[in-house]
């Protein structure tokens, strides 16, 4: 009796895209029920530099039942609570990006419109004073509140900065354990039925594997999607001109700080992202406004301690595949699309594509609706973060290079243009972005030139005492809170031996 559910599936890649791939469904799909073969070749790297995460790996872990203080451990995890922007408005500027809200949304107003108010009333603190994620990571602090017991700030969340090869290496022990065939070995050919579906893949050894859905999760070579089905590729290089990086690490300093740093440079951008053994460094840059080797010796000149490696460069082109499922392939990770990362968006766009992709999960129909509304959701997240990484850019007044000069008069998408306009005018956002808007618009010094009218029922005393209200409250829990590294080393003590 022939059965039209899915039987087996191909993941063509390992790495964190292929092994995030592969645990998650591990983890959903009953292994009676469903075969997974993961393909991959040592002889093949992978890129292995993402370390800075956002919240939404900390839902993936725990759909996966992985328990923090293993991950942790396994992955040589630090805390998260934002970002740090260096130079990024202009030259001497620095700005935080929380997780989070900043203050307490009261009577429904968003906090910075009271900010915004204050601010015309004289204000003299920045946004950042009310934010507690932000004052704690300062202060190196870990906002156990937040975890623990309801507060009003309980908005507030973190992420990590992990080894992503040791995650990789970490989710695939999971995958195998549970079920997951991994398979060594290069593609070397790609067989198609007559509608162009794929068969089966070759490998180089002479071994042939069919399967009824393939992942593709080759990262920037993309094998299925791009060599095989030849899906376009969407160029947005013009908005994102950055198309190189190199990389390095360093050894760690003694205080580890609960944030990642991103300090813009003449051509581009440096990061730093500090691990339990080393720190994580990487600059940024376009190759059309600066040599590799300028980039290499700015990054090495820079260091916060000693390198530990010769430095890697990457290179690479802003987009995304038109389709990022087409036929019986779906492409997951770089071999479906590369943003910027510098909001540290990578990992989270594999854990979407996977969790969309069990959420529309097909059976060998393979039914163009399902297909369609994947693609559409894909798509419309990749262009939300696009638009937000382009805002970093553009809204500057740096003008001491070409790089500068063209990111901040660049034709900007109309949407962006559009969320831009409103919040100048009236600090207002797009309600799904959050609080990150707020965070980023006025920390490159774009202010409102109005606050929310409701406000205006408020006196003016009133505003006052609940500024100060605010960051007093946010003064006593911060000093509460246990030092960052200290919460990482009671992970370690009560994780796995």
């Amino acid at each position: 009796m022939t059965t039209s559910k899915i039987e087996h599936i191909v993941i063509v890649g390992g790495g964190t895209a292929g092994w995030m791939t592969a645990a998650a469904m591990a983890n959903r799909l009953p292994q009676s029920l469903c075969r997974i073969t993961l393909i991959e070749s040592d002889a093949i790297g992978t890129v292995g530099v993402g370390e800075s995460t956002i919240p939404h790996i900390r839902q993936f872990n725990e759909t996966l039942g992985i328990d923090e203080a293993t991950f942790v451990k396994e992955t040589h995890a630090t805390l998260k609570l934002g970002i740090k922007f260096n130079d990024w408005g202009k030259i001497g500027d620095s700005y935080f990006h929380p997780f989070g809200e900043h203050g307490e949304i009261t009577q429904g107003i968003d906090f910075h419109q009271y900010w915004l108010k204050a601010r015309k009333l004289g204000e003299p603190y920045g946004l950042e004073q009310y934010s507690l994620a932000a004052m704690a990571a300062f202060a190196g602090k870990f906002p156990l509140s937040t975890q623990h017991k309801p507060t009003v700030f309980a908005d507030y969340t973190y992420s990590y900065h992990i080894d992503a090869s040791a995650y990789a290496v970490f989710l695939r022990d999971y995958a195998v354990q549970r079920g997951v065939k991994r398979v060594e070995g290069k593609v070397v050919e790609v067989k198609q039925h007559a509608n162009k579906f794929i068969q089966s893949i070759t490998l180089e050894n002479g071994e042939t594997i069919s399967a009824d859905l393939f992942i593709d999760c080759s990262g920037f070579r993309a094998l299925l999607i791009d060599k095989t089905l030849k899906t376009p590729y969407l160029d947005w290089s013009h908005w994102l001109p950055t198309d190189s990086a190199v990389a390095v690490p360093c050894e760690r300093t003694a205080n580890l700080q609960p944030y990642t740093q991103a300090t813009a440079r003449v051509s581009g951008w440096q990061w730093q992202i500090p691990l339990q053994h080393r720190i994580g460094n990487g600059h940024v840059f376009t190759s059309a406004f600066t040599s590799e080797q300028q980039a290499t010796d700015i990054l090495l000149s820079s260091l916060p301690g000693k390198a530990l490696a010769e430095p890697k460069v990457l290179r690479f082109k802003a987009g995304r595949r038109q389709y990022s499922w087409q036929k019986n392939c779906v492409a997951i990770g770089l071999s479906s699309g590369f943003l910027e990362p510098l909001e540290s968006t990578s990992i989270y766009l594999i854990q979407l594509g996977v969790s969309k992709l069990l959420e529309l999960f097909p059976d060998k129909h393979f039914r163009q609706a399902e297909i369609d509304e994947y693609n559409r959701s894909i798509s419309q997240q990749y262009e939300l973060i696009r638009n937000f990484i382009i805002l970093h850019f553009h809204v500057t007044t740096r003008n001491d290079s070409p790089f500068w000069d063209y990111c901040g008069n660049m034709a900007i998408p109309d949407e962006l243009q559009h969320l831009l306009s409103l919040f100048a005018e009236s600090g207002r956002t797009d309600i799904g972005q959050f609080g990150v808007w707020p965070a980023v618009c006025i920390g490159q010094n774009i202010i409102p030139k109005y606050y929310d009218a409701r406000l205006d029922n408020i006196t003016e005393d009133q505003i006052s005492g609940l500024m100060t209200d605010q960051r007093s409250k946010i003064a006593a829990m911060t000093h509460t809170f246990p030092q960052a590294n200290d919460y990482i080393a009671e992970l370690l003590a009560r994780g796995i031996p």
